[in-house]
């Protein structure tokens, strides 16, 4: 039943075995054949797998005398019957006398192999084999599958947490759930709401949703990190003489001081006004300088600028302005 040679080793034997018993599994199999097949399976592995069972067969075959008297081995389901021994050829079998490993296999565990081709344990059950109806009552329906999509996030909402409504379309209806942002979340965060992915078709645990952060932009703060910009427009005047200004922040305002003669770029950092992530850390909010010259000035600012423009000192010096 098996089609191994005569010769075959105990590997050989137990690959064999692990290969029919999962194509002939009446979970796995629904032909009406399947649990007989099944059956003849594991009494093949079972005498094979024995060094003592294995001799005897050789000698005398299905036909010749049961070394455990009439009826087979103990806790069997009936002699073995039909086919042929002696040496040659390969196994062939039909019936079975369901039977643990032992022999040449030392301490391999047929309760074991079973949870690693079936992913459950083994029972007693049908038609005299120990895998049967009470294994099928243990093994455990499969959990529904995950659902994985990308969450929107409002650049605030990631930035100091918050929640998120979502609807999900699950098991053919559309829900609304709402979903807890973490401080401090960032792109590509991956979140997970248990229970909220498709449901089982075995009736277990539905799977989970799996959600991926993408954070939306905003209208003036951008984000390194846990630090945080914010572009400051100022004056010409403000920038020259220098100037005291408000800037927004993520939780309010602050005041940030314009040093005299910033050129648009510069950084003036407030120290902890940035995103606060969940493990506590807390990055830094920079104000960065935008000049921002009158876009049409009026004949009196005009007047101001020509006069500025002889009195200021050149600001093209030095390489490659000059030689």
């Amino acid at each position: 039943m098996l089609g191994v040679s005569r010769s075959a080793s105990a590997d050989d034997i137990r690959a064999a075995y692990r290969k029919l018993a999962r194509q002939y599994h009446p979970d796995v199999n629904k032909s009406p054949e399947a649990g007989a097949r099944f059956n003849e399976v594991q009494e093949a592995y079972d005498t094979l797998s024995d060094a003592e069972k294995r001799k005897h067969y050789d000698r005398w075959g299905h036909a010749g005398p049961s070394p455990f008297g009439p009826g087979g081995p103990p806790g069997s389901a009936g002699a073995r019957r039909g086919g042929g021994g002696g040496p040659g050829g390969t196994y062939t079998w039909t019936n079975v006398a369901g039977q643990p490993a032992s022999g040449e296999f030392g301490d391999f565990d047929v309760g074991s192999m079973f949870e690693e081709i079936f992913g459950g344990p083994a029972g007693a059950g049908r038609a005299g084999g120990p895998f049967g109806a009470q294994a099928r009552a243990r093994s455990k329906p499969a959990k529904g599958r995950d659902i994985a999509q990308e969450l929107p996030v409002e650049f605030m909402t990631a930035a100091l947490g918050g929640t998120h409504t979502l609807r999900v379309r699950r098991g053919g209806t559309t829900q609304t759930i709402e979903v807890s942002i973490p401080r401090g979340a960032s792109d590509g965060t991956r979140l997970r709401v248990a229970g909220a992915g498709s449901p089982s078709a075995g009736g277990a645990a539905p799977g989970d949703l799996i959600l991926s952060v993408r954070i939306e932009p905003h209208p003036y703060f951008s984000r390194d990190g846990l630090d945080v910009e914010v572009e400051v427009p100022v004056s010409i005047v403000e920038a020259s003489l220098g100037a005291t200004v408000e800037v927004p922040t993520l939780r309010g305002r602050a005041t940030v001081t314009i040093p005299e003669g910033s050129a648009s770029g510069r950084r003036l950092r407030l120290r902890g006004q940035g995103i606060t992530d969940a493990s506590g850390a807390t990055g830094d909010l920079y104000a960065v300088v935008k000049v921002v010259p009158p876009a049409k000035p009026d004949e009196a600012q005009r007047r101001a600028l020509e006069a500025l423009r002889g009195a200021l000192p050149p600001v093209r010096t030095g390489p490659p302005w000059s030689d």
